[in-house]
């Protein structure tokens, strides 16, 4: 009997996932990944004698298949890091999780009044089909928590008002917590907080997030895989609605009983020969939001204890500070420096994507000092940059619409099969894109059809439960 071929378009979270189960059973692999990388946005890297990710990345999830496929590659090669994040505003940091005794000196007595009466005035008067992010924020917290909390740093992200984000970005990522939750929650120093957003231990290869992508392809290329690093796909081969295979760069044709693609959504249509006119339409009116990682060497390693922390101040432009030498002691080894990554948040028009890698760097350092995360005695050693393009999915009003043309019009092609953030065109974690991967494959194995345009549509969100229900054993 034939090995089924597969080709797999990108080697992020969710494609390198789909081949790892795929060569599981004796499926012959193949990926093309348009960078020199392995990982997509979940890789590390080495720098300045230290280990780094892009960004801060975790895991935490109930799902069965995630936690499998993180134990076989990781096995005790991991450990786990006690979260301690914070919300920083108007000059004061706030905990995360909330703390009633710290939210009470960070808050003026006016402040946490208006928040309350807000709250109050929202729950007697609701706004009725929310259907933008604000909206659903205000209806939820009320107008005056929604404005220091959310406004600010959902804006530097997403580059457009609040009021013209769709209300599923809170929907996905909100859902369950309430004030009247985060009260009780900070009155009882968060025991038995589940929801999501207050998780307070997460799982961590030692090496780096990226270390599971890393072994990943290791196993596929073991197996007799083939990973082509710098080869982006021209086209994608269509026939008779039935997907054959790819178009390389290079025009040379590679085919295949199925192509997976993680490449953003808006590039595979474009890569389809006669697709509709309304569908190249629809995906003209989708866009991506791009990220600016600005990492800095500080000749000191007591920084502050937070791991990440949230930026939510409009004074500055990064969103967020990924504090590395507070995740675990085999990123830094004997170094006693320590790498901050600042996130900066931008589209290809906007100039700050286009500046100099020193004028970013300096920026980054003036932001700090005026949160006074460092002090004119501290020294930068080195600095590094790096843009990722397309990151994000911009949920704009009507995105919904535009994204089911899209979505009906590749459910028509058989054989070809979208998974990802990039892929699916939306805002997954990488829990979700691995369990995209995975059931992708699994539906090529055993000729199953899961939908997998629902995978991270429902309100309930893949992490929750305990720690010790989701730690590899």
């Amino acid at each position: 009997m034939l090995r089924k071929k597969v080709i797999i378009i990108g080697a992020g979270p969710a494609g390198l996932s789909a081949a790892y189960t795929l060569a599981k059973h004796n499926v012959d692999v193949t990926i093309f990944e348009a960078s020199p990388y392995l990982g997509g946005m979940s890789r590390s890297f080495d720098l300045w004698g230290q280990r780094v990710d892009l960004g801060p990345h975790r895991f935490f999830t109930k799902e069965p298949k995630i936690n499998n496929f993180f134990d076989e590659l990781i096995k005790d090669e991991y450990t786990v890091v006690n979260r301690l994040t914070r919300i920083y505003y108007k000059k004061n940091f706030f905990d995360y999780p909330l703390k009633l005794m710290n939210v009470l000196k960070n808050l003026e007595f006016s402040t946490i009044f208006s928040i309350l009466s807000n709250y109050g005035k929202q729950r007697l008067f609701p706004i009725k089909n929310p259907d933008t992010f604000e909206k659903w924020v205000t209806n939820r917290f009320g107008k005056k928590l929604y404005t220091i909390f959310f406004k600010y740093y959902t804006e530097k992200l997403w580059g457009i008002p609040c009021a013209k984000i769709d209300a599923d970005w809170a929907a996905q990522r909100i859902k369950g917590l309430s004030l009247v939750e985060a009260v009780i929650s900070a009155i009882r120093g968060n025991r038995g907080n589940k929801h999501k957003t207050l998780l307070d231990q997460f799982s961590y290869p030692c090496k780096g997030t990226g270390t599971l992508y890393e072994k990943a392809a290791s196993f596929v290329q073991a197996n007799g895989g083939i990973i082509h690093k710098e080869t982006p796909i021209q086209k994608v081969l269509i026939d008779a609605n039935v997907c054959k295979g790819v178009i390389t760069t290079d025009g040379v044709e590679h085919f295949a009983d199925y192509v997976i693609s993680s490449m953003p959504l808006t590039s595979l249509i474009q890569g389809i020969e006669r697709t509709p006119q309304e569908v190249l339409k629809a995906g003209a009116q989708l866009y991506f939001r791009n990220t600016i990682l600005v990492y800095l060497e500080i000749n000191r390693d007591d920084l502050f204890e937070d791991n990440w922390i949230y930026v939510h101040s409009p004074e500055v432009k990064h969103g967020r500070i990924t504090n590395f030498r507070n995740w675990c002691p085999t990123l830094y080894g004997d170094q006693k420096s320590t790498i901050l990554c600042l996130e900066f948040w931008a589209f290809e028009k906007d100039d700050i994507w286009k500046a100099d890698d020193s004028y970013l760097s300096n920026l980054a350092s003036k932001e700090l000092k005026a949160l006074k995360i460092l002090s004119d005695e501290d020294q930068i050693d080195n600095f590094k940059i790096v843009r990722v393009p397309k990151c994000y999915p911009v949920y704009e009003i009507g995105y919904r619409d535009h994204l089911d043309v899209i979505q009906n019009y590749l459910t028509s092609i058989d054989k070809l099969i979208p998974i990802g953030r990039y892929g699916a065109f939306k805002y997954n974690n990488q829990d979700h894109s691995i369990l995209m991967g995975i059931l992708a494959a699994e539906n090529i194995i055993h000729n199953t059809d899961v939908n997998l345009w629902e995978i991270n549509t429902d309100t309930e969100y893949q992490e929750d439960g305990e720690v010790k229900d989701v730690l590899v054993q």
